[in-house]
């Protein structure tokens, strides 16, 4: 009775499995008649136009454009425009001292002035070229740190591209072993119609069988998070779908690893905003130093004012009065006050040279694992490939025999799972292969 109610609960277990399977397939089916086929080239052009964080780097280049322009304008002459309204009370007069009443001496109640002023400044330390030349190494820095943010960027949107490429891949294989088990389950069962094997050998296949339904379910599932995670990077709703390109069969070139060194000293990204933030340290040094300078100007001003109480003889009328020369000065106490100011700039310069050193290692460590990681995954296809002719051969033995009664249902099954587990090696193998030569264009400053 046991058995026979296991039998029982096996079987609708099975037929639930098979019916959700189905269903699942049939959606997802009917999802990518309706999806839209992208390049990986579209996918990140997609991605660099609605990338958020593309967007904030954009934003940070476009505001340094405009500190430079603002450097710039300190060039040009400070002027002001100023204008004075006041009453004016009498003047007490304390004649006999101040506990004493005072007499009151009457003066204009209305006083008034307006006009305005300028400087221009000649020298002071070199402080506006500096000033200048410190806003365009920031947007230097912008534009790299813009080019490092987009390629990371395009390295994400080819792992999610990568990931999505590789589950589907591995759905079609998976489709075509079931295809293939269900096939090789009808002959099982003719065999056990035909008392040749055991009811054993039946429930065996099936339950392969449920399993690799079972993970085509997850399959399906990983396929739905990497377009989730893609759609996302790229702008558009979680609804749209993407049917990546097939996989591509023909090999990446690959060069030696000092020509990749070479370079990534020539464009790492990483590299050149180190190099812009020691030289900008180093300007910040002058800078400090420059405090300690002479300031020249021309300075000019014109006011007209009432009453006339600036100069003798006095006027109660209105007067104009104008200015103008070359002012000079020279801050004494820069010596002792920028004496400290200059040795912490000295040493943020020393300190931002050490950490472009770092810089350098870290590059250069990058480059060499991803280089060697790229072959890693370029042997690993070879060892794919031998490894599934190894496997076909293995399944074509072991079938025969069991089918002629000389080999167990058990080997059977493990030939077919290693053949299976070959190919999805070479798939995922092919796919490393390309991530990790996306990673090393990215490290070198090329992606």
């Amino acid at each position: 009775m046991y058995s026979l109610h296991y039998m029982y609960s096996y079987k609708k277990h099975y037929a639930l499995i098979s019916l959700s399977i189905l269903l699942s397939s049939a959606t997802f089916a009917q999802k990518e008649q309706s999806a839209s086929h992208l390049s990986l080239a579209e996918i990140w052009n997609k991605a660099e136009a609605n990338s958020k964080a593309v967007r904030v780097q954009s934003l940070k280049l476009n505001e340094s454009e405009e500190a430079i322009k603002d450097a710039k304008a300190e060039r040009l002459p400070d002027i002001e425009a100023e204008g004075e309204y006041a009453r004016v009370s009498n003047m007490p007069i304390y004649s006999n001292g101040l506990f004493h009443t005072p007499s009151q001496f009457e003066v204009v109640h209305t006083a008034y002035s307006f006009g305005g002023n300028a400087y221009l400044n000649l020298y002071n330390g070199n402080k506006t070229n500096l000033k200048i030349r410190e806003e365009k190494d920031k947007r230097n820095i912008s534009a790299e740190q813009l080019n490092l943010t987009t390629s990371e960027i395009k390295l994400k949107a080819a792992a999610y591209y990568l990931d999505l490429q590789r589950s589907k891949i591995f759905k079609d294989l998976l489709l075509k072993d079931i295809s293939d088990q269900e096939k090789q389950l009808d002959e099982i069962r003719q065999l056990l119609k035909n008392g040749i094997i055991l009811k054993s050998d039946v429930l065996r296949a099936e339950l392969k069988l449920s399993r690799q339904k079972m993970s085509l379910l997850q399959i399906d599932n990983d396929i739905n998070i990497a377009n989730q995670k893609l759609t996302i990077l790229i702008g558009e709703e979680d609804s749209f779908k993407i049917l990546p390109d097939s996989l591509s069969s023909s090999g990446l070139d690959i060069k030696t690893y000092p020509e990749y060194l070479d370079e990534a000293v020539a464009h790492s990204y990483e590299l050149k905003i180190s190099e812009k933030e020691v030289e900008l340290n180093k300007l910040e040094l002058k800078k400090v130093k420059a405090n300690v300078s002479f300031k020249v100007g021309l300075f000019a001003n014109y006011a007209y004012s009432y009453p006339q109480i600036q100069f003798y003889p006095y006027s109660i009328a209105m007067y104009g009065l104008g200015l103008s020369g070359i002012k000079a000065s020279f801050p004494i106490s820069a010596f002792y006050h920028n004496k400290h100011k200059t040795k912490a700039a000295e040493l943020a310069f020393k300190r931002q040279e050490v950490e472009h050193e770092a810089t350098t290692d870290k590059v250069r460590q990058e480059v060499n694992e991803a280089y060697l990681r790229y072959k890693e995954a370029i042997t690993r296809i070879d060892v794919a490939k031998q490894n599934i002719k190894q496997a076909t051969e293995n399944l074509r033995i072991v079938n025969n025999t069991y089918f002629n009664q000389l080999s167990l249902l058990t080997d059977l099954l493990d030939a077919d799972t290693q053949l299976l587990q070959t190919r999805f090696d070479l798939a995922a193998s092919q796919i490393a292969a390309q991530l990790q030569y996306f990673q090393l264009q990215k490290a070198i400053g090329n992606l």
